[in-house]
C-alpha cells in the first residue's frame, strides 16, 4: 500500500509544507511505509494527481493536506475507485469538514493516527457531475463563500470572521433573493429564494450549521429552501440559521430531504458553492451521488459526531 500526501503549499496562513514532510518522514521511518508527498501547483490539480493515480490499480491512502478546498479535490478524484480512501490533515483557515467530526477533529492533525485508521464510506452530494462531501449551496450563502478570499488575509478576519464580514457586505450593498425556477422531486415551483443548501455533513462558512440533523453516511440529503424576506427580517434569521434553528423561520424557511433538486434561472448567475469552491450556471443539478468516498480517520471517530435528532 502506498501513502501520499497531497499538499497545497498556499493553504492557511503560514507555510506547513516542511510539518507535513517530517511527518511523512516519521510515518516511514517508524513504520516502514511506502510515503510520497506531491504539492498540487494550481486549482484543480488535486483532482487530476489523485485521479492518474487511482488508474494505476494499486491500492492507495492519500492524505488531503489542506484547507476544505483540497479535501473536496481529493474526494472527485477518488471517488469510483474501491482501490483508494482518503482522510485530511487540516492546514486551511476554516477546515468545516473536520467540525463534523467533533472532538476527535484534533486528532487528524498527526498522521501517527491516521495511516492504520479504520476506512468507511462517506455519502457526497452530485452537482452537475462534481461532488461536495459536505454542503452544496445555491444563492447568497454561496456569494458570500466566493467573496470570503477577498476578506480572509486579514488576521482580523480569520475563519468565521472572513466569513461574517462577507455575509455583511452582500447583505447591504447586494439584493438577498434571486429569482429561480425550482424542481424538487419533479414539483415545480417559481419564486423569489434567498438560497438552497443541500447538506450531506453539517458546517459551512467558518462553522454555520444550518442542517444540525444532517450525517454523512445515511443516504438522505438535507435541504433548506429559503425564501424572499426583508433585509432586517433576514438580519434576525442568520443568527437562528447558523445555529440550525431554521424551525424558527418556518414561514419561509423549507426543510425536506429530496432526491433531486433542479434550479434554473434566466441568466447565467446562479453562484452555487461545493465545499467552498464557486461556479456559475444558469442550472444547476442537486441530487446524492450514486457513488461514496472511501475515507479513513483515527480509531473510533465518527463523522456524524456532532449531529442532532
Amino acid at each position: 500500500m502506498k501513502h501520499i500526501f497531497i499538499i497545497n503549499p498556499t493553504a492557511g496562513k503560514s507555510d506547513s509544507r516542511q510539518r507535513i514532510y517530517d511527518m511523512a518522514d516519521r510515518l516511514r521511518e517508524k513504520h516502514d511505509l511506502d510515503v510520497q508527498c506531491i504539492l498540487t501547483k494550481r486549482q484543480g490539480h488535486a483532482i487530476e494527481l489523485t485521479r492518474q493515480l487511482c488508474q494505476t490499480g494499486e491500492e492507495l491512502r492519500f492524505y488531503a493536506c489542506g484547507g476544505d478546498g483540497t479535501i473536496n479535490e481529493v474526494a472527485n478524484g477518488i471517488i469510483g475507485y474501491d482501490n483508494t480512501a482518503m482522510t485530511c490533515i487540516p492546514i486551511g483557515t476554516g477546515n468545516d469538514f473536520l467540525r463534523n467530526f467533533g472532538q476527535d477533529a484534533i486528532k487528524f492533525q498527526d498522521a501517527e493516527n491516521l495511516w492504520n485508521g479504520p476506512q468507511f464510506p462517506i455519502d457526497a452530494i452530485d452537482v452537475n457531475g462534481r461532488i461536495a462531501l459536505t454542503i452544496a449551496c445555491s444563492g447568497l450563502d454561496a456569494r458570500v463563500a466566493e467573496d470570503v478570499h477577498k476578506y480572509s488575509e486579514s488576521p482580523l478576519l480569520a475563519g468565521k470572521g472572513s466569513y461574517v464580514f462577507s455575509l455583511i457586505v452582500n447583505f447591504l450593498f447586494r439584493p438577498l433573493a434571486t429569482h429561480w425556477t425550482v424542481e424538487v422531486d419533479g414539483q415545480r415551483m417559481e419564486n423569489d429564494y434567498i438560497l438552497i443548501s443541500a447538506c450531506n455533513g453539517r458546517y459551512y462558512g467558518g462553522g454555520f450549521m444550518p442542517m444540525p440533523e444532517a450525517k454523512m453516511d445515511d443516504g438522505v440529503l438535507n435541504t433548506l429552501l429559503v425564501t424572499k424576506v426583508g433585509k432586517l427580517e433576514f438580519a434576525r434569521f442568520v443568527n437562528s440559521y447558523s445555529k440550525g434553528d431554521y424551525h424558527k423561520m418556518s414561514h419561509v424557511a423549507t426543510a425536506c430531504t429530496p432526491k433531486v433538486i433542479r434550479i434554473c434561472s434566466d441568466q447565467p448567475n446562479i453562484v452555487t458553492c461545493l465545499d467552498g469552491e464557486s461556479f456559475h450556471n444558469s442550472e444547476v443539478t442537486i441530487r446524492l451521488s450514486e457513488q461514496r468516498v472511501n475515507f479513513f480517520g483515527p480509531v473510533g471517530c465518527s463523522c456524524n459526531r456532532t449531529a442532532r435528532g
